[in-house]
């Protein structure tokens, strides 16, 4: 049995690596063991998501148009989903690591994740999307460098640093889950964490001693690119480096019009790039703030994440109070204001968002309009929920992608409105109908207290307008038609708008939510469905040979002797890679 599993995983290798010695492009592989392991980021010892044994997970670090091989070994007490957070998935809808796409990755079970980078750079972020399990860890960064060939709009770093932010509980993600279940907020977080680890002890009342920092070394007079995530659960943070300016160069794969930022709100699920000059005389280490925004800085003052920037010629420790962060609690009109100068870098070389070398995109002509509106908490069916223009979506057990490829019916519904319920709200799974290759207008409306972050997979949208009050007709005139920002995630701040274009060149199913995991656990999400009238694969590749079956089709899955495999197997990235040469330079030999 045990050599049958190699076998069979060997051959289905073997017509990869095939491929993909035509396709002229490089794989690269990575193994990742998902676990539970206890660690202390606030001092307080608790069960934590781990990769391969860390936390954070190991950064993924690949090259424009490399093809991607992650090997994810589930050793949770509970199903899993890896999803690849702006990562675009040309063609490959089924390796998106969300339940419309894929089946669950049982525990004591592996999957093979393979997918291109295909015309895409800049940071991003990977983590697990089931379960809350993300408030538990189980991310990392992703990097998408340039090809060599492509020049970027900068001078080459001295050094790449990622820098994962965000907010923290102490109960585990079982736990903050069975709040949520049981229709109660999840309350103030109990601390925000830098790289895994919990604040530097500046302030003795605010801060316990013997917490783990973290320490980020650098040479005087060079300059760092830092990749900054936040990977937090529902927090907005402002981020900054005492007595240091953030050149602002790369958001979610976009190059930047580059401006200088003394500190930069980064919502729940954005990326950035900063280009950081080590200018300063070194007297002392430097404080990195990641601190809570539009909140009673009283009460949150032991929520601020603080690490060291560390000059290699420091003379001493970092003291004295944080750096200030912007002081507008109750006017959110600064941070807007800070939004809306982002700006795309139109003139740079490199991969470009979709649709692919527009540079034109405010002259496109829009096929579909969708306002969604989200709203505070409200009770459907005797449960506590959250909505999108009234609808509180609830995950079929067969994902939709898979339900369209067997034809499997009364699983969606392809009927989410185009503007919000005047009626009841509901709960359902409502699809979004989108045109191939339609050009569509979203409005974001957020009608509840607290700024809400929204994601789409698959794409790169276009950020073209923000303001307070209700999105009418006449909101158009304030667009920015011309170098708004494409990015794969965009705040939309309390009774605000924020309006995004999205052209619909991607074939798949693809997940529109917020990024606020409780709003997102609850049901604030839909997805978009794109589908090509023309069966082709030249707009999307086949089901996956290791596709998983459940729900009505739960009979297809076969069982799988994991244990026994992987002892067969043992290093296996090692041995495919091996594989690949020797299978890459016998077909040179034979052409």
């Amino acid at each position: 049995m045990a050599f049958l599993s190699f076998l069979s995983v060997f051959l289905i290798h073997i017509t990869l690596f095939v491929s993909l010695c035509f396709a002229g492009d490089p794989f690269v592989n990575y193994d990742f063991v998902v676990s539970y392991i206890t660690a202390s980021p606030l001092g307080v010892p608790q069960q934590v998501i781990a990769i391969n044994d860390k936390f954070p997970g190991p950064n993924i670090n690949v090259t424009t148009n490399n093809n991607v091989v992650v090997n994810v070994r589930n050793k949770l007490d509970e199903s899993l989903l890896i999803t690849w957070s702006g990562i675009q998935q040309r063609r490959s809808s089924w390796q998106d690591g969300v339940l419309g796409t894929n089946c669950p990755i049982p525990s004591k079970w592996n999957w093979t994740y393979q997918f291109q980078v295909k015309d895409q750079i800049g940071s991003f972020f990977y983590f697990p999307s089931l379960n809350f399990q993300r408030a538990s860890g189980g991310y990392g960064g992703f990097v998408i460098n340039n090809r060599a060939i492509i020049p970027i709009p900068f001078a080459t770093p001295d050094g790449d640093i990622t820098i994962l932010i965000g907010d923290w509980y102490t109960r585990n993600h079982t736990a903050l889950r069975k709040a949520l279940d049981a229709g109660k907020d999840l309350g103030m977080p109990d601390g925000v964490l830098i790289n895994g680890k919990g604040p530097y002890r500046y302030n003795d009342t605010l801060v316990p001693d013997g917490i783990d920092y973290e320490t980020i070394e650098v040479h005087p007079g060079k300059t760092y690119r830092l990749r900054v995530h936040n990977v937090g659960v529902s927090t907005s943070l402002n981020f900054r480096i005492q007595n240091h300016n953030l050149l602002l160069a790369e958001t979610e794969g976009s190059y930047t019009v580059q401006q200088n930022y003394t500190s930069l709100d980064i919502h729940v699920g954005q990326s950035y790039s900063f280009l950081v000059t080590m200018d300063q005389n070194a007297s002392t280490d430097y404080y990195i703030v990641a601190s809570a925004r539009f909140v009673n800085e009283s009460l949150w003052k032991r929520v601020t994440g603080v690490a060291i920037l560390h000059y290699t010629n420091s003379k001493g420790k970092a003291k004295g109070p944080l750096p200030d962060s912007p002081n507008d609690e109750f006017d959110k009109t600064f941070s807007m204001n800070q939004a809306r100068s982002i700006r795309w870098n139109v003139s740079a070389s490199g991969a470009r968002p979709n649709p692919q070398g527009s540079f034109r995109y405010g002259s496109i002509n829009v096929t579909d309009v969708y306002v969604l509106k989200n709203k505070p908490p409200v009770m459907i069916n005797g449960k506590r929920r959250t909505t999108l223009s009234g609808v509180s979506y609830v995950n079929p057990s067969t994902p939709i992608r898979l339900a369209d490829q067997f034809k499997v019916k009364g699983v969606y519904k392809l009927d989410f409105p185009t503007r919000p319920l005047t009626g009841p709200p509901r709960m359902e799974a409502s699809v979004i109908n989108g045109t191939y290759r339609g050009f569509m207008e979203v409005i974001l409306q957020n009608n509840d207290t607290k700024v809400q972050s929204y994601h789409m997979n698959g794409y790169a949208f276009f950020v073209v307008g923000m303001d307070y009050g209700e999105w009418t007709e006449n909101s158009r005139g304030t667009y920015n038609k011309w170098d708004g920002i494409a990015r794969a995630t965009a705040q939309v701040y309390p009774g605000a708008w924020t309006a995004i274009l999205i052209s619909l060149d991607n074939v798949g199913v693809w997940n529109l939510r917020t990024e606020n995991l409780d709003s997102w656990y609850l049901g604030q999400e839909t997805y978009v469905r794109v589908v090509n009238p023309e069966d082709t694969n030249k707009t999307e590749l086949p089901i996956p040979d290791n596709a998983l079956f459940c729900g009505a089709l739960s009979k297809m899955q076969k069982a799988q002797d994991i244990s026994s495999a992987i002892s067969v197997m043992g290093n296996r990235s090692k041995l495919f890679s091996t594989l690949l040469m020797i299978v890459c330079a016998t077909i040179s030999i034979l052409r």
